[in-house]
C-alpha cells in the first residue's frame, strides 16, 4: 500500500514538471535562437547596406576587406552572390546548400536556419540578408555561424532544469514517503491488532491520535469494539467458571442424597436405576470440571515457564500406571536420558498428558497398549500418546477438538466431550502445536509441540 501511494505521488509530479519543464525547455532554446539569429541580422543587414553600392559600381576590394576582416575576428563565414546567384566571395566555411536560403534573399526576404537551434544539432546557422537599392534586389549576403556555443548554452540550462527537477523528485520522494507512512500507519497497526487480537491476544490495542482524523476515528473505533469484544469473552468466560464451581456444591449434595437412597432400595430395578443416578452424576461432575479447566485456559493470562518435558511425562505415566494395570493395559514410555525444556503456561503438559492418556485408555481394549513417547523435534519438544483402539477417521480427527463433540461411535464411553478441546486450547496458549493422526499401531497418535 505505501509503495503504491509513494509511485503515485511520484507519478503525478513527473506529470507536473514534464508538463512545466518540456516547454519551458523549448522557449529556452527558442530565445536563444532568436539572439543568435537577430545579432546575425544586424551584421548581415550592415553588410547588406554596404554592398548595394559596391554591387551596382562593381568595386568589391573595400567590401571584400571588410567581410575577411569580419571573418578572421569573429570566425563567422560570409558569402556574396549577385542576382543570377554568382558567388562574387566567400569567406570562412559556406553551408551545405545555400541555395534555398539564396532564393529567399532574393525573393526579398531575409531568412534563418535552423528555425531552432537543439543541443543535439551540428548544422550551422545561415542567415541570408537581400542586397537592395531602390526597391531592386542586386544580390544577398550570406553569414554561417558556427552554433557549439549557443547549442552549449541551450544544454546547460536544460542540464539546470534536469537537476532542479531530480532535486524536485527526491524532495518528493522522502515528503511522499513519510505522507505515506502517516496515513498508513494506523491502517499498519490495526492490522497487527487484528492479527493479535486474532492469534488470542485479547488485549492489544491501536495506540489512538495517530493519522488522518478519519483513521483516528476508526481506530478509536476499533480499540471501543475490541474493548467490548474482550469484555464480553471475559463475561462469558466468568459465567462458565462461576456457573461451573457453583454448580459443584449443589451437584456433591445431590449425590450424597442419591447414595443414601440406595441403601433402602430391595428392588433390583431401583438398583439399577440408582446406579444409573450415580454415573450420571458423576459425568455432570466431569462436564463441570471440564468447563472449568477450559474456562481457565481460554483466559490467557497463564504465567509462561520452561518445565522439563522429560521429567513431567515420566511423572505422568508412573500417576497413570496403577489404572492401566487394573485395565489390563500396557502403559509405555519412552523417553530420551538427557533433559528436554519446554515452553509452556503453567501446568499445560499436565493437563495435556492427562486428558490424552484417559482419552486414550477408554478406547484401547485389555490387552492393548498405550506408548507415550518424547522427542526432541524442530527445535521444541514433543510428546506424542499413541494407543492401539479403533482410531478415527479424517473427519472425525478434524472435529475431534470442538467442545462436547463426540464420535457416532463413542456416545457410551465415559467422559464429556471436552478433553481434547482442553489441550487444544493449552497448547495453542502456549504457543505449541497439536495433531491427530493415525498410528502405525492401527490406533490414534495424538501429538503435542512446545518450544523450546
Amino acid at each position: 500500500m505505501r509503495r503504491r501511494l509513494v509511485v503515485t505521488y511520484l507519478l503525478l509530479l513527473c506529470m507536473v514538471l514534464l508538463a512545466l519543464a518540456i516547454p519551458l525547455a523549448v522557449t529556452v532554446a527558442s530565445r536563444e535562437t532568436d539572439r543568435a539569429v537577430a545579432d546575425r541580422l544586424a551584421d548581415a543587414t550592415r553588410f547588406a547596406s554596404l554592398a548595394a553600392p559596391a554591387v551596382r559600381s562593381g568595386e568589391l576590394d573595400a567590401l571584400t576587406d571588410e567581410l575577411r576582416r569580419y571573418q578572421e575576428l569573429y570566425g563567422i563565414g560570409t558569402m556574396l552572390v549577385d542576382q543570377d546567384q554568382r558567388v562574387l566571395s566567400v569567406f570562412g566555411s559556406r553551408p551545405a546548400d545555400p541555395a534555398g536560403a539564396i532564393r529567399g534573399a532574393l525573393a526579398g526576404h531575409q531568412v534563418g536556419s535552423p528555425e531552432t537551434l537543439w543541443p543535439w544539432t551540428t548544422e550551422p546557422l545561415v542567415v541570408a540578408v537581400p542586397v537592395s537599392d531602390g526597391g531592386a534586389v542586386l544580390g544577398v549576403v550570406l553569414t554561417v555561424s558556427p552554433t557549439d556555443r549557443n547549442r552549449r548554452a541551450v544544454l546547460v540550462v536544460w542540464l539546470v532544469l534536469a537537476m532542479v527537477g531530480a532535486i524536485a523528485v527526491a524532495a518528493c520522494l522522502t515528503t511522499a514517503h513519510r505522507l505515506a507512512g502517516w496515513v498508513l500507519r494506523p491502517v499498519t497497526r490495526l492490522d497487527a491488532a487484528a492479527h493479535e487480537i486474532a492469534a488470542g491476544d485479547s488485549a492489544a490495542r491501536v495506540q489512538p491520535g495517530l493519522g488522518p482524523p478519519e483513521l483516528r476515528r476508526l481506530s478509536a473505533s476499533f480499540n471501543e469494539m475490541a474493548d467490548a469484544v474482550a469484555e464480553a469473552m471475559e463475561r462469558q468466560r466468568s459465567f462458565v467458571a462461576h456457573a461451573s464451581h457453583q454448580l459443584r456444591n449443589p451437584l456433591t449434595v445431590l449425590r450424597l442424597r442419591i447414595e443414601d437412597l440406595g441403601g433402602g432400595l430391595d428392588d433390583e430395578d431401583l438398583r439399577a436405576d440408582h446406579e444409573i443416578a450415580l454415573e450420571e452424576t458423576d459425568r455432570l461432575a466431569d462436564v463441570l470440571d471440564g468447563l472449568l479447566a477450559l474456562a481457565r485456559a481460554e483466559r490467557g493470562q497463564q504465567r509462561v515457564e520452561v518445565v522439563d518435558a522429560v521429567a513431567l511425562t515420566r511423572n505422568r505415566v508412573q500417576a497413570w500406571r496403577p489404572l492401566t494395570e487394573r485395565r489390563d493395559i500396557e502403559l509405555v514410555a519412552v523417553l530420551p536420558e538427557e533433559r528436554l525444556p519446554a515452553r509452556m503456561v503453567a501446568t499445560a503438559l499436565d493437563q495435556a498428558l492427562d486428558a490424552l492418556i484417559d482419552n486414550a485408555l477408554k478406547f484401547t481394549p485389555a490387552g492393548g497398549k498405550v506408548e507415550v513417547e518424547v522427542a526432541a523435534r524442530e527445535g521444541g519438544a514433543e510428546v506424542t500418546v499413541r494407543d492401539t483402539g479403533p482410531g478415527m477417521t479424517e473427519e472425525q480427527r478434524r472435529r475431534a477438538a470442538e467442545r462436547f463433540w463426540r464420535a457416532p461411535d463413542a456416545q457410551n464411553v465415559d467422559g464429556a466431550g471436552l478433553g481434547l478441546s482442553i489441550v487444544a486450547v493449552l497448547v495453542e496458549a502456549s504457543g505449541g502445536r497439536f495433531t491427530l493422526a493415525p498410528a502405525a499401531t492401527g490406533g490414534l497418535a495424538a501429538t503435542i509441540w512446545f518450544t523450546s
